[in-house]
């Protein structure tokens, strides 16, 4: 069955643990993105993890460089889950898998800004990762044009395990899990809405019902 996983793109670690308790009832994963990392600092996982030790918490490090040392701090902090860049090199990433090996933790590869991303994910599969982010970022998504269906048709053709995030909502998550994504990804469908809790909920239902 899909995983349910929230985005939270707030800025303070009081922010986030608050909406993390709204929806944790309905997700799987509690994904601290960057930007609230890089304010708030590695605390913000130990906080989380913290708080929701029986969730998997996600650090969006996104890193570029320095795998192994970056991972192992976020690890070290409590995150059970980090990112690397789909960009980066194949270096960086078996550095971050080794440091999860280590810790009994995962390492997902993010694929947003590639320009091939079902070509990256289908290379990085082969290195270790727990899974693949399929990611329109938010610059992509506000580009005249932009539809989540190109990440739905990428998920349906690329034979990996994959997450997908840019854009989940209730009108389209059922078509994002019956293209066989593992991991569903939103962020502002839950922070976003009048009621996250019940935004998470309305979610969570429509997956299990596929």
């Amino acid at each position: 069955m899909a995983k349910l996983q929230v985005a939270i793109d707030l800025l303070t670690t009081k922010e986030a643990l608050a909406l993390a308790a709204k929806v944790a009832p309905y997700v799987d994963i509690i994904e601290l993105g960057t930007p609230l990392i890089k304010n708030m600092g590695s605390a913000v996982i130990t906080a989380m993890k913290n708080a929701h030790p029986d969730k998997l918490v996600f650090a969006d490090l996104k890193t570029a460089d320095a795998g192994e040392l970056e991972a192992d701090v976020a690890f070290t902090a409590g995150a059970d889950l980090v990112t690397v860049m789909g960009a980066a090199g194949d270096a960086t990433i078996i550095g971050a898998v080794k440091a999860a090996k280590a810790h009994g933790k995962g390492v997902v590869v993010d694929t947003i800004g590639y320009p091939d991303r079902v070509r990256r994910a289908q290379e990085v599969s082969k290195l270790g990762v727990e899974f693949v982010e399929l990611h329109a970022g938010l610059d992509e998504q506000w580009t005249d044009g932009y539809s989540i269906q190109v990440l739905i048709d990428e998920a349906a053709r690329v034979g990996v395990p994959v997450s997908v995030a840019g854009g989940v909502n209730i009108s389209n998550v059922v078509a994002v899990v019956e293209a066989g994504a593992k991991v569903i990804v939103a962020g502002a469908a839950i922070y976003g809405a009048e009621d996250p809790a019940a935004a998470a909920k309305e979610l969570r239902e429509a997956i299990d019902a596929v």
